[in-house]
């Protein structure tokens, strides 16, 4: 069996990034774990599961959201709380108990519960409509805040003391705490009456006491819990890591006589920040990068090269033709995350002197952040670089959202060329590509995700850096100088043939990173790291 150790934690904690409805996400869920279990489940290739270390009340949903609902898993804080309720379940803040005479106040967010007047209790729902905390008051003050399992019980509790956070209890779905986390130090305490966690793999169940009535921190209670249900695993399993910084101390220990994949993922994880994880890395059986470029950084660490390496891009390609041809105007996709100042800058006045002779282009600025104020700053910046080249700052004003009254004014008006494009999700991300025209991203860091939706969409790619998902002068153009862009935007959108070519150079490019390909990739992996075992992955 291969396991699958997610880095999905909230802020670098051991909890899930679950929020309520209303508020913006702020990190995509993607990441190379989730693409690696959708390809294992779909296509059936090899058993699997996933192997939960994090405090995930809401994990459900999130398997949901990224359609692979019936993953199987492990969850090591179901273990701790002897959890054994597996499926959803419908729970209603009605079913809640409540004191009498309480009042519900509705609002456009959460739920109010008024007693006497006085705010009692705010209820807080999650993506998916259930209720996912509920925050207790005495005289307006937070007294606690209760936060709720999917499977319909109260998970976890924190308790305040003057509105500051004192400590924190799991709970079993009986109600009882079975450990208690202080806030101050992080120190443990178990329950000493119920001192147990509950083990299961493969149908075997066993309930074992904890070694200790406290710990010194949250790290030491975990390492002990997998540690004893890596006991009931075979001896031929292996474990995909993703690379993160909270985990790997953990699982340097616990999985030192296992079978060890590490999977790195853009900049997740800093190698040159963890010098002390070397030892981790030199007995890895296998470790896989994204893209070439991380292989190759790894590897230089590495020195020796006595552990084997690959890169395997977690994203898969698709032919999905966008529908930029069917547009009135040419949209430029231009990345801008990351980018220095002075060369943001700098590329905002090659792309307006580009804009003087082709009125049908709109520059799209694309930015993964999402903040608030990202659009408008954004545009300030590009207003301001614009006046300084002697351009019309006008053409980067917000549209307005309602037309001039008298429209004879409105001819006069300046017209809006440069747009944000603010994605934070990869549907989004997708959606925005297939509108665009063609993509300039002279960022001196790769995006991944970017490159292989290009390639699906079949766009051509204006880039800075060498990777192997833009081949120069076939599916884009690699440039060095910035004063090159506007000829090579001009190269593919005043020329139909150029563009052609390269869209049909992307779909044949596209051919290497198809889910066929990737999974015969992890074939050779499995294949490999389990060969003295006979795993092998299936066809």
């Amino acid at each position: 069996m291969l396991h699958f150790i997610p880095a999905w934690y909230q802020q670098n904690n051991w909890c899930e990034n679950e929020q309520y409805w209303y508020a913006r996400r702020m990190r995509t869920e993607f990441d190379d774990t989730v693409k690696h279990i959708q390809l294992f489940h779909r296509s059936k290739a090899y058993e699997f599961q996933i192997m939960l270390l994090s405090f995930a009340p809401n994990f459900r949903h999130f398997l949901h959201r990224q359609s692979v609902f019936h993953a199987p898993y492990w969850s090591c804080f179901d273990a701790i709380q002897e959890v054994r309720r597996k499926k959803v379940m419908m729970l209603s803040f009605h079913n809640l108990n409540w004191p009498e005479h309480i009042e519900f106040v509705y609002s456009p967010f959460a739920l109010i519960a008024l007693l006497h007047g006085e705010k009692y209790a705010q209820v807080e729902f999650g993506e998916d409509g259930n209720p996912i905390q509920v925050d207790i008051y005495q005289h307006e003050k937070l007294q606690r805040r209760n936060i709720y399992d999917d499977r319909g019980f109260v998970s976890s509790t924190i308790v305040y003391e003057d509105e500051k956070p004192v400590y924190q209890d799991y709970l079993t779905d009986k109600g009882v705490w079975k450990i208690r986390v202080f806030l101050s130090d992080g120190h443990v305490e178990v329950n000493p009456k119920c001192p147990t966690y509950l083990l299961e793999h493969a149908g075997v169940e066993r309930i074992n006491n904890f070694t200790q009535s406290s710990y010194q921190c949250l790290e030491q209670l975990i390492y002990e819990v997998l540690a004893a249900y890596l006991e009931l695993t075979d001896k031929n399993d292996m474990f995909c890591i993703a690379m993160h910084e909270l985990h790997t101390e953990v699982l340097k220990q616990a999985l030192k006589d296992k079978k060890k994949i590490l999977s790195f993922f853009e900049c997740r994880y800093d190698l040159e920040m963890h010098p002390e994880d070397m030892g981790l890395l030199k007995a890895a059986d296998f470790i896989i990068t994204d893209f070439r470029d991380n292989l190759k950084k790894v590897q230089g660490k590495l020195g020796d090269g006595t552990v084997n390496i690959t890169d395997i891009t977690p994203f898969d390609s698709r032919v999905d033709f966008g529908i930029s041809q069917q547009l009135n105007v040419q949209k430029i996709m231009v990345p801008v995350d990351g980018m220095e100042e002075a060369r943001f800058g700098e590329l905002i006045r090659h792309l307006g002197e580009y804009l003087l002779t082709n009125d049908n282009a709109r520059i799209h600025l694309f930015t993964r952040v999402a903040d608030v104020d990202r659009k408008r700053v954004l545009l300030e910046r590009t207003r301001m670089y614009l006046k300084a080249a002697g351009l019309e700052p006008g053409w980067a004003e917000e549209e307005k959202k309602s037309f001039a009254e008298n429209l004879l004014d409105g001819d006069d008006a300046v017209p809006v060329k440069f747009y944000v494009e603010q994605c934070v999700d990869e549907l989004s991300v997708s959606k925005c590509i297939r509108e665009q025209r063609l993509m300039v991203d002279m960022r001196k860091n790769t995006e991944l995700y970017l490159r292989i939706t290009g390639i699906s969409v079949g766009i051509p790619q204006i880039v800075y850096r060498t990777t192997e998902f833009v081949e120069d002068g076939k599916n884009g153009l690699i440039l060095k100088e910035m004063d090159k862009v506007s000829g090579a935007i001009a190269y593919y959108l005043d020329s139909l043939t150029n563009w052609n070519e390269a869209m049909v150079y992307s779909y044949e490019l596209g051919k290497k990173y198809t889910t066929g390909v990737l999974k015969d990739k992890w074939k050779e992996v499995i294949d490999f790291v389990g060969c003295d075992s006979g795993s092998t992955a299936g066809k």
